[in-house]
């Protein structure tokens, strides 16, 4: 599939984005926090110690996340359309996640009566959404389950900044969409992973709620991101029954220096805080877990084992260790026949007393349009980035630059690292118009380009895996330039930065009084108009801590020492008449406005 060769292309590169010297750095963290975790799992000796964790892991995932959303209201479901097929019909329907945020999905019926078992099948990273479900759904409705798979956000009929004209989000594909996502959601404290467990949550209440099923037997499966909703929803949500995700479960033992996931999938300080992948699993102990992998996935077949093995031992403090099982099948990412099989299985024998075949049947499968439940393949409704523009207003607490620049400092402490690489440069102006920061110490200048991997997304991968153990790619960065300065020895200190390096530049000059003059080049001029526009450009390049734009703005980072030139919107696009700011005119792209 189209979206499968995309996703596949985004996790090499994205195992490839950090800068090598800087990934060692912050593997080697990583691995200390790793240690430190597997030394406590070791001393839970007995059952009440394993629930004891159960208890605290739980809370901790909860608040990492920033909780779920305090709403009840009606889910306003519906259903748009039938489709007849042999053994089974298709519910096209369209649900609510929150107010007037609509969901899409299919839900696949046995062609019996009575109440079935249920099972919630989440999508992974490709780009059409829930036709990529339509095998194995097909496959369970014609075992006896009722089947619900929905489109993420960001997929299928589901796009964010949703062109008609392009037929797709201007922001790019699902990984891009989920990365602007995720740093709104960092911005104000959360991650966006509480949306995508929220709309399983509501997806499951809807499963649930349809006559057809029997709401005592629900199971929850999916692969890849769907496997990681999957393995959420079903730790997280006491109604899950069985769980069999596949080709998600690992270890950040192997993953982190690999092929990390995106905003969804990357929690922050959760290695940091002791906590592994690990752990969803052994949450949902005893209850019976399947794990299902492929040889040659790019999340290493080392990890899955790792993780197994572990959550077989704490299985067995409930006498539950055949309830875990492992099922691995041939080729790279997805759900080989082996798996699927399994998945079939596994359901069976826990929802359905193991009553009927795991044998795949052939089906026929349908092209994305004939499973849309909206006319057009996009659903209207509000956008998330609208709820997290809310989220701001409602929690919004405004502290004093004081506040600020204590945190700036405690963010900045502890040893360089190489975050942000300077070399020597000839003379102080900025060369075309790529991000850059400038030095200059008496008569040295030294010249920072960082690369931009992706026009959109930037260095993302670089900043959620440092959140992950407890530190900030900006405070990194602000450690960087102020070891700069150290090393370029005496004499008066002058900064100039374009781009997002520019909010590096303010955050140490914030801190940092010898930097005597600072000239902020198509810096974004504010943090809360990021919350007007999907459209984003590098947001979490410019991310100074998670939460910031509750409490703060840039313009708490900047004092008489500043001069603004040429700022910017979101997109990176001037902004004209901005009061005080200095212009660059045609001719003179590259010059330092003081």
């Amino acid at each position: 599939m189209r979206a499968f060769a995309v996703f596949l292309m985004v996790a090499r590169l994205a195992a490839a984005q950090t800068p090598e010297p800087l990934l060692k750095w912050m593997d080697s963290l990583a691995e200390r926090q790793l240690a430190d975790r597997e030394t406590k799992i070791a001393a839970i000796r007995n059952v009440g110690d394993a629930r004891e964790r159960q208890r605290q892991v739980r809370a901790k995932i909860l608040d990492l996340i920033g909780g779920l959303p305090d709403y009840s209201g009606p889910l306003n479901a519906r259903v748009t359309g039938t489709i007849r097929m042999r053994g089974y019909a298709i519910d096209k329907a369209i649900f609510e996640s929150l107010p007037g945020y609509r969901v899409t999905a299919n839900v696949y019926l046995p062609d019996s009566p009575g109440k079935h078992p249920g099972v919630l099948f989440a999508l992974g990273h490709w780009d059409e959404g829930k036709p990529a479900a339509q095998l194995i759904a097909a496959n369970l409705a014609l075992k006896g389950f009722v089947v619900l798979t929905f489109d993420p956000v960001g997929q299928g009929e589901r796009n964010q900044a949703y062109s008609p004209l392009l037929h797709a989000s201007i922001i790019g594909g699902s990984t891009e969409q989920h990365t602007t996502l995720g740093a709104q959601s960092l911005w104000i404290g959360q991650s966006f992973a509480r949306y995508r467990i929220w709309d399983a949550k509501r997806a499951l209440d809807y499963l649930a709620s349809r006559p057809e099923v029997d709401a005592e037997k629900l199971g929850a499966s999916g692969c890849s991101g769907g496997g990681t909703v999957a393995t959420y929803i079903s730790a997280l949500d006491p109604r899950v029954k069985v769980a069999a995700p596949s080709c998600y479960i690992n270890s950040f033992h192997e993953v982190f220096p690999g092929p990390t996931g995106d905003a969804e999938q990357s929690v922050p300080n959760f290695i940091a805080s002791g906590l592994d992948i690990s752990d969803y699993i052994e949450l949902f102990a005893p209850k019976p877990w399947m794990v299902g992998s492929t040889e040659g996935d790019f999340f290493p077949i080392a990890g899955a084992r790792r993780a197994v093995e572990e959550a077989k031992r704490y299985y067995s403090f409930f006498d539950a260790q055949e309830k875990v099982k492992w099922t691995v099948g041939p080729g790279g990412h997805g759900t080989p026949k082996e798996v699927r099989e399994g998945i079939y299985g596994w359901v069976i024998k826990w929802l359905k007393d193991g009553k009927g075949s795991a044998a795949e049947a052939q089906v026929e499968l349908l092209p994305d349009w004939k499973l849309w439940a909206t006319p057009n393949g996009q659903v209207d409704g509000r956008q998330l980035y609208e709820y997290l523009r809310d989220d701001r207003l409602r929690m919004r607490q405004p502290r004093d630059r004081a506040a600020l620049v204590a945190e700036l400092k405690r963010i900045a402490a502890g040893p360089e690292s190489p975050a942000l690489p300077f070399s020597d440069a000839a003379e102080f102006r900025f060369t075309g118009l790529a991000d850059q920061i400038l030095i200059r110490v008496g008569n040295k200048v030294a010249v920072a380009r960082p690369a931009v991997p992706k026009p959109l997304t930037g260095n993302w991968i670089s900043v959620i895996r440092a959140l992950m153990i407890g530190e900030n790619m900006a405070g990194l960065r602000i450690r960087a330039i102020r070891a700069q300065i150290d090393r370029m020895g005496q004499g008066q200190v002058e900064i100039a930065a374009r781009g997002m390096p520019a909010v590096w530049a303010a955050a140490a000059a914030a801190i940092d009084p010898r930097i005597t003059r600072l000239s902020l080049d198509r810096m974004p001029v504010s943090v809360a108009s990021a919350f007007d526009t999907p459209l984003l450009r590098n947001p979490l390049d410019a991310l100074l801590m998670p939460g910031f734009a509750l409490h703060w703005d840039f313009a708490d980072l900047l004092d008489r020492r500043t001069t603004i030139s040429d700022p910017a919107d979101w997109t990176g696009t001037v902004l004209p008449a901005v009061d005080g700011a200095k212009y660059h005119v045609f001719g003179d792209p590259d010059t330092v406005l003081f």
